[in-house]
């Protein structure tokens, strides 16, 4: 029998021993720490699109999200395959830290005078995941030659990051879309097939930790709405404005960790291809989710700041459209992993969408009033639904 390490570097599953202590995986300190540095640069996200809530501004807002995400997600990977107990785990992770919360206080100002040091440290911290990973192949954890395929287009991209934060205006722009596009493809599409022997997945650490990653955004739409809602006196109006936006980040809350996220879990442990199923369900298909959580924010930000008055076309569009957004994603992710399209949430998008038509000229109370009403029917629907599909004939 080939040694874990062996097998690893082949592409093969390491031996049961091994596959064992990895699965047994749990979230630990140091990483929560890594996700609280993330909450920050979430925020940031947030500062920047309420700063510019034209398609602009909000292109130029949801593509630093990608990045953002993207460093987030690939250290999940690199880490789902690490031994927490190492100094070389703890190490890489709180200098990685380090640098995301540099790249996170020049993201407001990535576009401007704070292009480059965002794209450097950023880049760091790309790089210091690329590096777990050798450490983990060199442990018989991973596939040195599946990680080197796209170490490549890591590589590439951040090359194009750093030059593009030397150009001005559409240049920069079109440069990090470009590395952007080019480290997503990379295990997406370029070296999808070496991808399945890159690692055996701990699935319980994996599935936690994207679960927490949505819990962290949720967190901060609730943040948005608590500061919205400080810049105004606590009236009969605020408290309604405040309780619906409340009440939307709860059936958001709902919708995932209710039944679906312990069913997901589940098919991914008896999934026959985990690392593919992985990567589509979780780290491309969750960026949808954690999209529309932060997009909502913002909205939710306007709603409660003034709820007799309408909102802006952005602003109402950041409400509904978000919620949408989010909605779409989890149908994505469910038919993903069950291969069952989610009609029902496909439906509230656009019931979400035809209110944000519609409420032009309503107070936002109204346009939350409205979103709160669809979650909720959909709420019941899916409650209702999953109790009578689990009832004994």
């Amino acid at each position: 029998m080939s040694s874990p390490a062996t097998a690893a570097q082949a592409g093969e599953p390491t031996d049961g021993a091994s596959v064992s202590a990895v699965a047994e995986r749990t979230t630990t300190p140091v990483e929560l720490l890594w996700d609280l540095v993330f909450v920050f640069a979430v925020t940031q996200v947030t500062t920047l699109l309420r700063s510019d809530l034209s398609w602009a501004g909000l292109g130029r807002s949801m593509l630093v999200l990608a990045l953002v995400w993207w460093a987030w997600s690939a250290f999940v990977w690199a880490t789902n395959a690490q031994d927490p107990d190492t100094a070389v785990f703890r190490g890489v992770l709180l200098l990685a830290t380090a640098l995301i919360f540099l790249a996170g206080l020049a993201l407001p100002r990535s576009f401007g005078s704070e292009g480059t040091l965002f794209a450097v440290t950023y880049a760091g911290v790309r790089f210091l995941h690329l590096a777990l990973y050798v450490d983990a192949s060199r442990r018989g954890n991973a596939s040195l030659a599946a990680m080197a395929g796209f170490a490549t287009t890591v590589a590439i991209g951040m090359a194009l990051l750093i030059a593009g934060s030397f150009a001005d205006g559409l240049a920069r722009a079109l440069c990090w879309s470009a590395a952007a596009a080019i480290d997503y493809a990379g295990p997406a599409w370029l070296t999808r097939e070496r991808l399945r022997g890159l690692q055996e997945v701990a699935v319980g650490h994996f599935t936690e930790r994207y679960s927490l990653f949505i819990i962290i955004c949720l967190g901060e739409s609730i943040v948005a709405v608590g500061v919205g809602a400080g810049q105004r006196p606590l009236d009969a109006q605020l408290v309604a404005a405040v309780s619906l936006a409340l009440l939307i980040t709860f059936a958001l809350w709902w919708t995932y960790f209710d039944r679906f996220a312990a069913t997901a879990q589940d098919r991914l442990r008896a999934h026959p291809d985990p690392v593919l199923a992985a990567a589509d369900a979780y780290s491309y298909l969750h960026l949808a989710l954690v999209a529309g959580i932060i997009v909502f924010a913002v909205g939710a930000r306007y709603g409660v700041a003034d709820p007799g008055s309408p909102l802006s076309t952005g602003a109402r569009l950041a409400l509904c459209g978000g919620v949408a957004l989010y909605l779409v994603g989890h149908a994505a992710f469910r038919l993903r992993m069950t291969g069952a399209l989610g009609f029902a949430k496909l439906l509230a998008a656009g019931a979400c969408l035809l209110t944000f038509a519609a409420g032009a000229n309503a107070p936002s109370l109204v346009v939350e009033g409205c979103v709160t009403a669809v979650l909720a029917l959909l709420v019941v629907y899916e409650s209702v639904a999953e109790r009578s599909s689990s009832a004994p004939a």
